[in-house]
């Protein structure tokens, strides 16, 4: 293999671990180079809005994921974010103004969340939950009696809000929505998902919003759009994300709303066609599934960045291969495409939900097994075609469903 340039990874969070580890599990013997932003090895985020937040401490240690011998020669450059690639010459540029060439390049930048701006813009007080430190800083302020106000009512939302009420805290759920993640469930087992919060003591106020801050050095409440007011110290924003692709400005490459990719992760120029050596994986990877529709979409679910790492893994392996056999056999993976069934699971209280699919695309969807009060397992249906599966309890009959899509 006459590998002289790098396959260079940008980011080093789960999915660029993932991508890292499938190219060696393939046979990729070449340098490989993971640059990163924060100064953090890869760690997993989902339990950092669950169990880790709700833990006496947050550290790295909970949430590191183990180094395998395979990537021990990857080269982490951690703590220096990519400001700019040039994807014509082949190289990323990061922030101390090192410049890395690469063979192959493989974005996995992620997302950010994103911060309301308000006419009272205090920050101190003030939180959002999406990297490590972000989970250390929250801890640090929860407790018994905080009075805490959650801006938004999605998973992250209403994991942080559950972990905050077990922790002690006042919480109030703030949201634009008629019921908490209502998009994806639907109105019945959203509405069941609310009920069961409420049970547990956290308050919703569904159909409003936050207009303004109150306090003078910190947040001391919030004010609604409809003038009401909410005292408050603790504020959790957690109304979505803005993906980081910033560092591709200024290249052929199509990042609207994610990376844009083909149907194998390779990234879509703007102009027309495809990158060969430059592919998406994870949140920030935006593909079509024809296991649905087809449409390019992101998909923020916890197993895409294992699957997506996977797959551009064993394409790229293959791409560098010297093997007789490589180029039939990635051939063959190109025909195949990146068909994953997106999977999810979220703890909240005593609710454990997990799901398949790809539910909020469903017109219809109806109770198949248990009671919406107890255990429950709920089928998605778009055009009458099985879109997803999600269930309260009941495990083992939602995992039958991970195989139940076709296209």
């Amino acid at each position: 293999m006459a590998v002289t340039k790098p396959v260079v990874i940008v980011g080093a969070s789960m999915a660029g671990l993932r991508v890292a580890e499938a190219l060696r599990r393939f046979g990729y013997t070449g340098p490989i180079t993971a640059i990163g932003d924060e100064p953090h090895a890869p760690y997993n985020r989902p339990p950092l809005s669950k169990e880790v937040l709700a833990g006496d401490e947050v550290s790295h240690a909970t949430v590191a994921f183990p180094q395998r011998a395979a990537t021990a020669d990857v080269g982490w450059v951690l703590g220096n974010r990519a400001e700019s690639a040039d994807l014509e010459h082949q190289t990323v540029t990061t922030a101390d103004g090192s410049v890395f060439e690469y063979s192959t390049l493989i974005a996995a930048t992620g997302l950010r969340p994103k911060r309301q701006n308000y006419p009272n813009n205090l920050m101190a007080g003030r939180h959002v939950i999406r990297t490590l430190d972000d989970a250390i800083g929250l801890r640090a302020a929860l407790g018994p009696g905080v009075r805490v106000v959650v801006l938004g009512a999605g998973f992250v939302g209403c994991e942080t809000a559950a972990t905050a009420r077990k922790l002690g805290a006042e919480v109030t759920i703030v949201a634009p929505g008629a019921v908490p993640i209502g998009r994806i469930l639907g109105t019945e087992l959203a509405s069941e998902i609310q009920r069961r919060q409420e049970s547990e003591g956290v308050a919703f106020r569904m159909k409003r919003t936050v207009a303004d801050l109150i306090g003078e050095a910190r947040i001391e409440g919030v004010l609604l759009d409809d003038g009401s007011e909410i005292p408050c110290d603790v504020f959790i924003e957690a109304i979505g994300s803005h993906c980081n692709t910033e560092w591709l400005d200024g290249n052929d490459i199509d990042v609207t709303d994610g990376v844009l990719t083909d149907a194998n992760l390779r990234a879509v120029k703007a102009s027309g066609g495809i990158w060969e050596n430059v592919y998406a994986i994870g949140d920030v990877a935006k593909f079509p599934n024809d296991l649905f529709d087809g449409l390019a979409r992101r998909v923020e679910h916890w197993n895409i960045p294992t699957e997506s790492g996977k797959h551009v893994g064993q394409l790229v392996a293959l791409q560098h291969s010297d093997a007789p056999e490589a180029l039939e056999q990635r051939a063959e993976l190109l025909a195949k495409k990146f068909r994953p069934i997106p999977s999810f699971w979220s703890d909240q209280f005593e609710v454990h939900l997990l799901a398949f699919g790809l539910l909020a695309l469903a017109d219809e969807h109806k109770l198949v097994q248990g009671d919406l009060s107890g255990d429950c397992v709920y089928e998605y249906y778009r055009a009458g075609k099985l879109v997803g599966a999600a269930g309260i309890g009941m495990r083992s009959v939602v995992q039958g469903y991970r195989n139940a899509f076709t296209a």
